[in-house]
């Protein structure tokens, strides 16, 4: 088993080994001996292909379980299912010193962990992420949030987990789509700090090497939370695709995915900052073909003044400047700070009418 401490606000264990779904009793009643109920989050895709097996493991180790299920989509990431979920964990009895495991993909996890923050000022809060996209970024740092009618994210906290049980084993279940999403982020961690892994991911598929993509994209993820929890410096440079790919998502009402979005998002930004002059020769390409090998979109057909307007609406419009994360080259890039009526021109210059 892979072991990899994140030191945070709150220190805590990422555990990775496959099988690992049905021994999540014994490892969540090794770090909260004195909880016991366990309140399990999942959406109903999720909770019908693992949550039965998730409250085996549960009540075997002496947890009391209750399940909470929502329909599966980033639609659910609202306020209303966030208030249903609170109104769920007090209608069952629930208090600070048990736990509220989130089961699932992204969605699941921030809306858990929002939960989990602000029920009764913080509860215990487990991850075990069923997705790809989950097990190598979301489930990691604390983020938390749900989405307003404004945008993604709009409301939430920083609040570390006490423990994430990652299974590569749950990811077999994971249509292409999805799988696809979340070897967007895997590439954004070789583009953002690691040309090795980069390599490796041109050389060899993630399937083929999963539990070790999933150890090396949750390494460099607790690292930089360690050097900044709580995003006031660089772990800004996390944001990589996601200034336009949050616009997308928006502007499309979410029919091209997070993983979809983002990938477009690394694509658009990697051939302005080529064309600008900070990006060294070839990079844009490089980057592109391995996005497209992944089946991922490197382009969009929305309308270029949509986009730039959903931006300028996004949390990280810091009122008066907008951090853009830019590559240099493969394996290194930076937080460049833009008035933010410029980023439709950045649009432009990378390929977006």
């Amino acid at each position: 088993m892979t072991r990899i401490r994140v030191t945070a606000s709150r220190s805590y264990d990422v555990l990775i080994q496959p099988g690992l779904l049905d021994r999540a009793g014994e490892e969540l009643r090794a770090v909260l001996p004195g909880a016991r109920t366990a309140a399990v989050a999942a959406d109903e895709t999720v909770s019908a292909l693992y949550g039965a097996r998730l409250a085996a493991s549960l009540e075997a180790a002496g947890f009391r379980t209750v399940s909470f299920s929502f329909p599966a989509g980033e639609g659910s990431k609202n306020l209303t299912t966030y208030a249903a979920l609170l109104d769920f964990l007090g209608r069952n009895g629930l208090g600070r010193s048990d736990a509220l495991v989130a089961l699932g993909g992204g969605v699941t996890g921030d809306l858990a962990g929002f939960a989990a923050a602000t029920y009764q000022r913080g509860m215990a809060f487990c991850q075990v992420p069923a997705s790809l996209l989950a097990a190598v970024d979301s489930s990691v740092g604390g983020k938390t949030g749900i989405d307003l009618p404004t945008g993604k994210n709009q409301a939430g906290c920083f609040y570390q987990p006490s423990l994430v049980l990652c299974d590569p084993a749950l990811l077999s279940s994971l249509p292409e789509r999805e799988y696809r999403g979340g070897c967007a982020e895997v590439i954004k961690y070789g583009v953002l700090f690691d040309e090795a892994f980069f390599a490796s991911l041109e050389e060899t598929p993630v399937r083929d090497q999963l539990a070790a993509v999933i150890a090396r994209c949750v390494a460099l993820k607790r690292d930089t939370v360690a050097a900044d929890e709580f995003d006031r410096g660089c772990r800004a440079l996390l944001n990589l695709g996601h200034t336009l790919g949050h616009a997308v998502e928006k502007v499309s009402a979410y029919a091209v995915s997070h993983g979809e979005a983002v990938a477009i998002g690394m694509a658009v930004l990697a051939r302005a900052a080529e064309k600008r002059g900070i990006a060294g020769a070839g990079t844009a390409r490089r980057i592109e073909a391995l996005l497209t090998r992944y089946g991922l979109p490197t382009a969009t057909d929305l309308p270029r003044e949509a986009l730039a307007a959903a931006a300028l609406r996004d949390k990280k419009n810091h009122g008066g400047r907008l951090d853009l994360i830019l590559p240099e080259s493969v394996g290194r890039c930076r937080i460049q700070p833009i008035p933010p009526e410029e980023f439709g021109d950045w649009l432009t210059d990378g390929g977006v009418v």
